[in-house]
Formats: structure tokens, C-alpha cells, sequence
């Protein structure tokens, strides 16, 4: 079968790329503005280059003329910490999948602990193995519904049993397959 993506709606396009670019890394997306720390479940993003050291994620909207807290926030702050998921947090991580206005906070509503790990950044959620402390580097300009932004990671916090003397990582992340999740093992 050849598919021809100007003949498929943008609901079905998403579907059959999250279907196909297996495993994705699912994280928290931790943002912060006037005191409400908004903690954001994303699938969506991918690294993009080593130097500088950039990621991509891929921001869609609340509505159609108001952009999900997550996008607003790193527009006007500039910085954002990724926090990845693993087996012992993914319940929390599915509740902050609802959608909340823009004055209350994941973190606060669904009793999720978070540790300011350092004070220019968003804090990180505590369960998390690895978190990337980011500040926004551009916005890539597309047409449609997302916007693809890139940030920069300038630190990045690894739980010291994660990581050997040769820097190989060991982290149980969860990564997204489609609609589910799965662990991400090593083979």
C-alpha cells in the first residue's frame, strides 16, 4: 500500500506516523509561569543534533486561536525541563494527559512531587531517572496545527545508579507505541 499524505486528514496523518516511528520517548514537559508549574505529557519529540545539543518537539493547541500551556510557557520564559517516564510514574504521567487551565497545576493536582534541582529551570519530577533542562533555541514556522520548537539542553540530571564510568546509561524509560506504552528494554 502507498499512501499519499495530502489525501489523509491531519487526525489519521498523526496516527499513522505515532504508529510508525516506534519507540517514541514519552516525558514530562515541565513549564513554569507566575508560580504554576504545568507538567505536560509529550511524545512527540525526538533529539536533533549532538552540537549544540537540540531537541525537537512538536506543540499543538489548546484551541484553535490559543496555544497549550507548555508552548506559551516556553515562549515566554524560555527554558523547560524534560522529565522522562518510567514504571513507577506512568499512572501520574496519564492523569496529566487532561487538560487543565492555564492557573492550575498537574503537579498540584495529581500530588506529584517535583525537586527544584536548579533554581534558573523549572523543577523536575522526583521520580523521574533523567531529566533535560532546556531553554528555547527557535521555533521552526510550519503551517497547521503544531509548532515545532527546538530547545537547547544546556544540563542534564542522570540518577547516579543510571550511569557507569563510561557514560553508557541505563535508564527504564517509557516510550510511546502508537497509543500504548511500553518499557523500553535493553536487548
Amino acid at each position: 500500500m502507498l499512501l499519499d499524505y495530502k489525501d489523509i486528514d491531519d487526525m489519521n496523518r498523526y496516527k499513522i506516523m505515532s504508529n510508525t516511528v516506534v519507540p517514541r520517548p514519552i516525558a514530562w514537559i515541565v513549564t513554569q509561569d507566575e508560580g504554576v508549574i504545568n507538567a505536560a505529557p509529550f511524545s512527540y519529540f525526538i533529539p536533533l543534533s549532538s552540537d549544540p545539543a537540540t531537541l525537537i518537539v512538536a506543540i499543538g493547541q489548546k484551541s484553535e486561536t490559543v496555544p497549550k500551556d507548555t508552548l506559551a510557557n516556553i515562549l515566554k520564559n524560555k527554558k523547560a525541563t524534560i522529565c522522562f517516564a518510567n514504571k513507577d510514574n506512568i499512572e501520574q504521567l496519564k492523569l496529566c494527559s487532561t487538560s487543565l487551565d492555564k492557573e492550575d497545576s498537574e503537579v498540584t493536582k495529581y500530588n506529584i512531587e517535583v525537586q527544584q534541582l536548579l533554581e534558573d529551570f523549572p523543577p523536575m519530577i522526583s521520580s523521574s531517572q533523567s531529566a533535560l533542562f532546556c531553554e528555547y533555541y527557535s521555533t521552526v514556522e510550519l503551517p497547521g496545527k503544531t509548532t515545532p520548537v527546538i530547545l537547547e539542553i544546556k544540563k542534564q540530571f542522570i540518577q547516579d545508579d543510571k550511569i557507569d564510568e563510561n557514560q553508557h546509561i541505563q535508564i527504564e524509560n517509557i516510550g510511546r507505541n502508537g497509543a500504548f506504552f511500553s518499557a523500553m528494554v535493553k536487548l
